[in-house]
């Protein structure tokens, strides 16, 4: 299998589905939107969220639930579920120092889309999954695990590389 016809494999975390409504956050609010309808577009990413994502989804308030929902109607996404392996992984990274036992479920997050062999995480989550500790310790976990690199980044950093401005 070579390099043509290269997919780009995409993780959406919560937060990016969120911020499509985040009045408070406004410039967020705008790359997530740009970032959204990007995706929607563009037919060499394929897109995945997990049982974990919709869990959170469903916890939050109305109407921001129902709004999240209608949202992610609108893409196409690849359904990925937690299994034994992603929650041995989960506890690897919390074994491991990179994240706590309270951020489970970002730890989720890492290990559904590292297993998946996702190209990108694209969050919000400074706190927990945008920062350089977490970087750095899942690009280890992964060269340790012999797992395809990953990268974490904001939606700004995806839809902005294409810009030739």
């Amino acid at each position: 299998m070579g390099d043509y016809g290269h997919r780009t494999k995409i993780y959406v975390d919560t937060s990016i589905v969120s911020y499509l409504s985040q009045e408070d956050s406004p410039e967020r609010m705008a790359s997530t939107i740009e970032f959204w309808n990007e995706i929607k577009r563009r037919d060499d990413f394929d897109i995945y969220l997990s049982d974990v994502t919709l869990a959170e989804i469903s916890d939050c308030y109305e109407p921001k639930r129902t709004f999240m929902q209608k949202k992610l109607s609108e893409i196409q996404f690849n359904f990925l579920e937690k299994d034994d392996d992603a929650e041995k992984l989960a506890q690897q990274i919390i074994d491991l120092g990179i994240l706590t036992e309270k951020s489970h479920d970002d730890c989720l997050h890492i290990a559904i889309a590292v297993l998946e062999a996702c190209n990108y995480i694209v969050s919000w989550n400074f706190k927990h999954l945008v920062n350089v500790k977490t970087i750095n310790g899942v690009r280890a976990i992964t060269n340790l695990k012999g797992f395809s690199p990953i990268d974490i980044i904001t939606p700004e950093m995806l839809i902005k590389g294409d810009d030739n401005e």
